[in-house]
């Protein structure tokens, strides 16, 4: 089932689409789009292809658009608002499945603003673990993830060096799948990509 929805956050509504696998869903999935100034929205392919992959792993998909992207109300606020609105729709969200845990993805952008949220959510009590998906660390002040964590880069990235991204895993003791000839947005490579996050998701 897919729905698409104008959820309430801090600064107005959150466009946001849901959609649900058959059966009982085995937990939640919260997928984060790249820098909405530079073209990032929901419907970004690699946000996409992460919702599928939640999706085929029985997790309930959830992306949204950051503020001033499609519906969602407010301006850019440079991922400090934009966690406030993943926080919410998480309230939201959590209280129809209070039983079940998220899995934060992001993508770029999106993977500073799930860096960030992670530190607000509980291990075990709504966190299950965080999937980092080329992390934007020479843009963002990337910090600690709580959680289990796993950063999935392409080794041909042009916009966030790959030498760049394995420091910080190996700072913050992350783990590190690095996806052969793949770019920052994963051109012919999607599959790949959707491959590794299923074998993420599995291994959690």
């Amino acid at each position: 089932m897919r729905e698409h929805l104008l959820l309430p956050g801090p600064v107005g509504p959150i466009e946001t689409v849901i959609e649900t696998p058959q059966g009982s869903p085995a937990g939640l999935a919260l997928i984060a789009h790249p820098h909405p100034l530079h073209g990032g929205t929901m419907d970004n392919k690699v946000v996409t292809t992460l919702a599928r992959a939640a999706l085929t792993a029985g997790l309930v998909a959830v992306r949204s658009n950051f503020r001033g992207v499609g519906q969602s109300a407010g301006v850019h606020d440079h991922g400090l608002g934009e966690c406030d609105d993943l926080a919410a729709l998480t309230q939201i969200i959590g209280a129809r499945y209070p039983e079940l845990d998220w899995t934060l993805l992001g993508f770029s952008f999106g993977a500073y603003v799930q860096q960030q949220l992670s530190l607000r959510l509980p291990v075990g009590q709504g966190l299950k673990q965080v999937i980092l998906v080329a992390p934007a660390v020479t843009l963002r002040p990337f910090g600690i993830v709580n959680g289990p964590a796993t950063i999935l880069q392409g080794d041909q990235d042009e916009i966030i060096p790959l030498a760049s991204v394995r420091a910080y895993a190996q700072t913050q003791g992350l783990n590190l799948v690095i996806i052969p000839n793949a770019g920052h947005f994963f051109h012919g490579k999607l599959l790949d990509l959707r491959a590794q996050v299923s074998v993420q998701l599995a291994e959690r």
